[in-house]
């Protein structure tokens, strides 16, 4: 099943807003399985003034949280009941490794395959990759919590 959710939709599934909103689009989904999404990396983000000046690359635990963010998304659409009253917080990650850095102009490919998953908790692998070469991958794992 492919599912194309585009920055609206996203919104309408998590709290963060800009500047800590770090997908842009989700670009396949299974529930309960694996999900794909993207985040174009471009010159005006706040955190390449100050990372690094002159040399601008993505912080590493940046690439971590957009990670994140995209396994949420998996994680709020596996649920039985409905997601939009349900926040996703992130509670651990294991495995990290950087394998390249990210810089303005690249595609972030942000991949989540879910590992386990219970009633509030999850745990999945997530890879970043930019032209089809690994930047970035991690196990991740988070809890779900009902908004106030």
């Amino acid at each position: 099943m492919e599912t194309v959710y585009d920055i609206q939709k996203i919104m309408e599934l998590m709290p963060h807003r800009y500047p800590f909103l770090l997908i842009d689009r989700i670009i396949e989904l299974v529930p309960e399985k694996s999900i794909i999404g993207l985040k174009n990396v471009t010159f005006n983000e706040p955190f390449f003034q100050g990372h690094f000046p002159g040399m601008p690359v993505m912080p590493g635990v940046l690439i971590i949280e957009a990670m994140a963010q995209t396994g949420g998304i998996l994680y709020l659409t596996s649920l039985p009941q409905e997601s939009e009253e349900y926040i996703f917080y992130f509670m651990a990650m294991d495995k990290v490794r950087f394998r390249k850095p990210v810089r303005p102009g690249d595609q972030l490919i942000l991949e989540a395959t879910l590992l386990r998953m219970r009633k509030n908790a999850i745990k999945m692998a997530g890879t970043a990759t930019v032209n089809g070469k690994r930047v970035a991958e991690a196990e991740l794992m988070a809890t779900v919590g009902e908004k106030k």
